[in-house]
């Protein structure tokens, strides 16, 4: 039985497909929902402002955009959730990665189970992209429940 589960969101419809299964989870076992998500300095997406204190600021009101939007979702549900922003200032530090910080807090936070959403790549684009679900099922102690993302289409035989 669980009774800590941690998701890791980051606003994409194969996370919105682990949010669900982790609200679904959380429901059943009348578990403790934990909503995570990191923001990275070195891959952040978006506008480019004027200086990097304003592009940090803008990075994580997104963030806390993303962990809002699920943590209501998760009380349209009937559930109750905790949000964590969690954060990779890599300029000028040591390179910390997303799965091990996601692993981390799910440590820290004594988490029974972890929901990820993957994107399923295989092949070369899994080698070029890399993939925080396979980071995290490599190094967490705690068990992993990995939620594909939309079915992908089978190739007919010719």
């Amino acid at each position: 039985m669980y009774k800590r589960i941690l998701v890791a969101v980051d606003g994409s419809e194969t996370s919105e497909r682990a949010l669900r299964e982790g609200i679904a989870l959380a429901k059943v076992h009348r578990a403790r929902l934990r909503l995570v998500h990191v923001v990275d300095e070195l891959t952040a997406k978006g506008e480019t402002p004027s200086t990097p204190a304003d592009f940090w600021n803008a990075v994580r009101k997104a963030g806390e955009r993303i962990l809002e939007s699920a943590r209501a979702r998760a009380a349209k549900a009937g559930i109750e959730a905790e949000t964590k922003l969690a954060e990779i200032r890599t300029f000028g530090s040591v390179v910390r990665r997303v799965p091990n910080l996601i692993v981390e807090e799910a440590g820290r936070w004594r988490a029974d189970l972890v929901v990820i959403g993957t994107h399923g790549r295989r092949g070369m684009s899994k080698l070029l992209l890399g993939s925080v679900a396979d980071g995290v099922v490599r190094t967490s102690a705690t068990s992993v429940l990995l939620v594909r993302g939309a079915e992908r289409k089978t190739r007919r035989a010719r």
